[in-house]
């Protein structure tokens, strides 16, 4: 009672009052323990994001390359088949007789390779999925606690409306949940690696 004066009588809802003064004290406190809770909670969200994204395109760039076709194969069952053509067309044999080159685009993909590749693909989606989603998350967090100007009865009221906000859109439990699709990332990959090995 001894940090705010007490009001004049018949202004205790004025643009100064005690009562928005007394109020903003409070929120503030109370702000702050959620801003630096979802802040940490984010932080390591984050990190944890990029680092494994990165490990995830690593696997990645190494085994996407066996899902190309081999050009020199190729090349060389072309000219194999070409060939025997050329051999049967000078020896007077059919051409229906000449077997044709094995196809080596997609009979020499195994079906290990096109599990891994996919399983992987969808855990680095879902791993930057989650990193973008916290970035928005903080950024939330940044715009929630900005300073506002105006009265204290003004101020009041749009802390209450941001608060609001974040209450409307369940805030606290979208930032307890962006977990899940990075541990579902997490198991993707692992099962990715146990079929890869």
């Amino acid at each position: 009672e001894t940090k705010y004066p007490t009001d004049q009588p018949h202004h205790e809802l004025g643009d100064e009052a005690r009562a928005w003064r007394v109020y903003l004290e409070e929120a503030r406190s109370f702000d702050q323990d959620i801003v630096i809770q979802a802040s940490e909670s984010l932080e390591l969200l984050l990190v944890f994001a990029a680092l494994f994204s990165a490990v995830i395109t690593t696997f990645v760039v190494q085994t996407f390359q066996s899902l190309s076709p081999d050009s020199g194969a190729q090349s060389a069952g072309a000219l194999r088949e070409i060939t025997q053509l050329i051999r049967a067309i000078g020896g007077q044999t059919p051409i229906e007789d000449v077997p044709p080159s094995a196809s080596a685009s997609l009979s020499a993909i195994s079906n290990s390779i096109i599990w891994v590749n996919g399983l992987w693909f969808v855990s680095l989606t879902l791993s930057l999925a989650t990193a973008i989603f916290a970035v928005l998350a903080k950024q939330w967090t940044r715009q929630y606690i900005l300073p506002i100007s105006g009265s204290s009865r003004e101020r009041s009221l749009v802390r209450h409306f941001r608060y609001e906000g974040l209450e409307k859109w369940h805030f606290t439990a979208i930032i307890g949940l962006l977990p899940i699709p990075l541990h579902l990332s997490l198991i993707l990959f692992l099962v990715g690696l146990v079929v890869f090995l």
